[in-house]
């Protein structure tokens, strides 16, 4: 994860009470830390990557106001099946 975003990331965790100090922008073993403990409290996966749910949450993601189902619905858009398909496409000027 790049620094900006981490330390984005843990400003977030600062203002939520979960992690002390100023953000270094450096992931070491506090953020990993504060992060599982917010997204345990949050009762999400408690692994150290981000849950999209728990960026949501800290004010860095998308927003989930408008979602029926927040707590399952996807955040970002599926993959198109055309870009699975196998085989040339229609536009595919070697057919």
């Amino acid at each position: 994860m790049d620094a900006q975003r981490t330390q984005q990331i843990q400003d977030a965790l600062v203002r939520a009470n979960y992690l002390q100090g100023e953000p270094s922008g450096v992931w070491d073993a506090r953020t990993e830390e504060a992060l599982r403990r917010y997204q345990t409290a949050n009762g999400w996966q408690s692994k150290v990557v981000p849950d999209s749910r728990a960026l949501i949450k800290l004010g860095l993601g998308p927003s989930d106001k408008k979602l029926i189902n927040r707590e399952s619905a996807m955040t970002s858009l599926p993959t198109p099946p055309s870009a699975h398909a196998s085989g040339p496409s229609p536009a595919d000027p070697q057919q």
